[in-house]
């Protein structure tokens, strides 16, 4: 049970943090929000770890792995913080629910795993459901609904990358290097897009990044308690909160032909993780 309540709070507490980030787009520009994210989680997961984990505070044992990590997931906030500065929270996030399809049809070839004819159909539905939002040809193409979906391949990418390194690092020290990655990189940029920014959006700015700290910490936690295989459905359970948040807020609903998508793309995801988890418990 402290696993389901730990995991579940984390991913409802996410769009909060998208929430915010749309709401400042309107006045600044997305790389100094996305900046902010990995600066202000630099801090909160550097406080925590010097007062309750400095014997995790250790050099990586694979630093080129945590480098692209971190930089892949950076393109990837960055591309979802631009895409709900245009489009609805809840399109944008169903978009992004393709990573999981991603990670297993890329995973016989960067994890060396194998994927059946079932996962295999249940990816390709996934991607009809991914369509079905998108409907090429019906609506028109914009930026903002690719960045969305470009943001759903790229954590793939980061999800791969994190079950490489899970078995040699420590979970916090991966996400202060991914921080300070982000943190970084992103720094290179800020001169050229700073705006001051008023009390209240550094107030704002500091909970975006708080937030992907608490989220975080809560995932690692939750994975103490139990598998990750039998947790990853929980994730789903954000876009509850993305669609309250989105209509309450920003007068935002997703559409019919979105709700079909969803939910086709999410039964896919549903799928494709308990045919995982029961091919763990066979090879146990």
């Amino acid at each position: 049970m402290k696993a389901i309540i730990l995991n579940t709070s984390a991913w409802m507490i996410v769009p909060v943090m998208d929430a915010y980030a749309k709401f400042l787009s309107s006045s600044m520009d997305v790389l100094q929000i996305t900046w902010a994210r990995y600066f202000f989680t630099v801090v909160f997961t550097l406080s925590l770890m010097l007062i309750f984990y400095r014997q995790s505070l250790v050099w990586s044992k694979k630093p080129l792995l945590q480098l692209i990590r971190g930089l892949i997931l950076v393109f990837s906030t960055y591309l979802f913080f631009y895409s709900i500065s245009f489009i609805s929270l809840p399109k944008a996030l169903t978009l992004a629910f393709v990573a999981p399809l991603i990670v297993t049809a890329l995973s016989p070839f960067f994890l060396k795993e194998k994927v059946g004819i079932r996962r295999w159909t249940a990816v390709s539905i996934g991607f009809i459901g991914t369509l079905i939002v998108i409907r090429p040809g019906f609506i028109e193409f914009n930026l903002a609904t690719f960045a969305a979906l470009g943001n759903g391949i790229c954590y793939g990418f980061y999800l791969i990358l994190t079950r490489k390194l899970s078995t040699s690092d420590n979970p916090l020290l991966t996400l202060l290097f991914t921080g300070t990655v982000g943190a970084l990189i992103l720094s290179l940029f800020m001169p050229s897009v700073w705006i001051n920014p008023t009390p209240n959006q550094w107030i704002m700015m500091a909970i975006i990044g708080l937030i992907a700290s608490v989220a975080h910490l809560f995932l690692i936690l939750s994975l103490k308690y139990a598998d990750a295989s039998k947790l990853a459905p929980l994730g789903y359970t954000e876009i509850i909160t993305n669609i309250l948040i989105s209509y309450y807020f920003f007068n935002e609903l997703p559409d019919n032909w979105t709700y079909l998508g969803l939910f086709i793309i999410v039964l896919s995801g549903l799928y494709i993780s308990r045919r995982e988890y029961l091919i763990t418990r066979s090879n146990i």
